[in-house]
């Protein structure tokens, strides 16, 4: 359930460029900023791909979790922060940088003074996650790093073969919940060469499918968070119900969809192998 009330929560856009943390006028932010903080799960690696260390001074909580976040080893050692107006003022942070930033209840909660915010719009498209890239590649003071790291996407994604070949494919999660057009997801399933069942049904980016009626449409695969490839609890009990056990799985971890980040490649990549595994060896 946790899963899903994220993803529900990483719908919600923000604004990008260069905002006030509040109504007054945004510090400038340095060159090479010294001391950042990141206030968003999506944010975290982000900076954690194109930040030196010595300039991180604050993550999320979530940002060392390697369920959640595709840099967790990255994350490893530095401050993982709360949702906290007292740690932010205790850092004096130079840089923050958000997805979106601007609705943090931390932020709202400091007194008069303001710091350099980098407020991001939510990655639901590649060139999305490339223009967050440079962006934070820009505000951390390692533009050549953004490009440096879009070239090296580019070429993982270049000449990826499209298995799917037009076939359907839901991607359900704990207690039935499907993700829907206008999403990771779906943009991952369109490279892979798949159909998304939520479009056809004309579902909403996030909505329920009970497994009566998933058993109905019949899509030729499911995808799954690589958490439930095992049941752990009454969540994922759904997912391994023997209705369901004769659709093929692509089985993705979590943390490589949750954000729009430079995991956007491996996530493809593994799609586009386990199709071709299926087709190869019927598993």
């Amino acid at each position: 359930m946790r899963a899903s009330l994220l993803a529900a929560a990483l719908l919600l856009g923000g604004a990008g460029a260069l905002w006030a943390a509040t109504v007054r006028p945004v510090a400038k932010a340095p060159a090479v900023p010294k001391r950042i903080v990141s206030i968003n799960l999506c944010a975290d690696q982000l900076v954690l791909a194109l930040a030196d260390r010595r300039q991180i001074a604050g993550l999320t909580h979530n940002a060392t979790d390697p369920t959640m976040s595709g840099e967790a080893a990255a994350a490893r050692g530095l401050l993982m922060m709360s949702d906290s107006a007292e740690q932010i003022l205790a850092i004096g942070p130079d840089l923050i940088v958000g997805m979106p930033a601007s609705r943090s209840a931390a932020l709202a909660a400091l007194p008069r003074k303001t710091y350099p915010l980098l407020d991001l719009e939510t990655a639901d498209r590649l060139d999305q996650i490339y223009a967050s890239i440079r962006q934070t590649a820009a505000a951390v003071g390692h533009p050549a790093r953004g490009e440096a790291l879009v070239t090296r996407m580019e070429g993982e994604l270049a000449g990826l073969p499209k298995p799917g070949r037009g076939r359907v494919a839901a991607y359900y999660q704990r207690r039935g919940y499907m993700t829907g057009t206008e999403t990771l997801i779906d943009e991952l399933m369109t490279r892979a060469g798949l159909v998304n069942l939520a479009g056809k049904l004309g579902k909403p980016p996030l909505s329920q499918l009970s497994l009566e009626e998933m058993v109905a449409a019949q899509p030729d695969f499911l995808i799954v968070e690589s958490a439930t490839d095992d049941v752990t609890d009454q969540g994922s009990e759904m997912l391994h119900h023997p209705a369901l056990k004769d659709i093929p799985r692509i089985s993705v971890p979590q943390a490589w969809t949750v954000c729009g980040s430079p995991a956007y490649t491996r996530a493809a990549r593994s799609m586009a192998a386990q199709i071709a595994r299926i087709d190869r060896t019927g598993s």
